[in-house]
């Protein structure tokens, strides 16, 4: 499961970021998954449940779009959302075809959270 080691680099990520803006909690993290990026998006979250536990981002909620195939046909320039797994231009049928979007998976969004600051009464 390459899931958990993408949850593994995804943390030293957060973990960064948050230490950056020195952000007590992680709140929410956004991915975009491509169709093609080779990840499952259920392993991601049950990795990311699991691997949660006892960090910054214990009570973190993962939120995952998924990212369709985009293609450009490099003949006619036409474009297309890949649906039904065919590689074809919809507009001329040619196969040479050019990747646009689909194969990325990217952190989109990371919400962080501030320690209180001390009252002061």
């Amino acid at each position: 499961m390459h899931e958990l080691s993408l949850v593994a680099a995804l943390f030293e990520t957060l973990e960064e970021k948050a230490r950056e803006h020195r952000a007590a909690r992680i709140t929410v993290v956004r991915l975009k998954v491509g169709k093609l990026s080779g990840a499952v998006p259920e392993l991601l979250e049950s990795a990311f449940e699991t691997y949660k536990k006892g960090t910054i981002a214990d009570g973190a909620r993962l939120e995952i779009e998924e990212v369709p195939v985009r293609l450009r046909c490099r003949s006619c320039g036409g474009e297309r959302l890949d649906v039904e797994g065919s590689f074809a231009c919809l507009v001329c049928g040619g196969r040479d075809v050019e990747l646009l979007e689909g194969r990325d998976l990217v952190v989109e969004r990371i919400e962080l959270e501030a320690d209180e600051p001390p009252s002061s009464s």
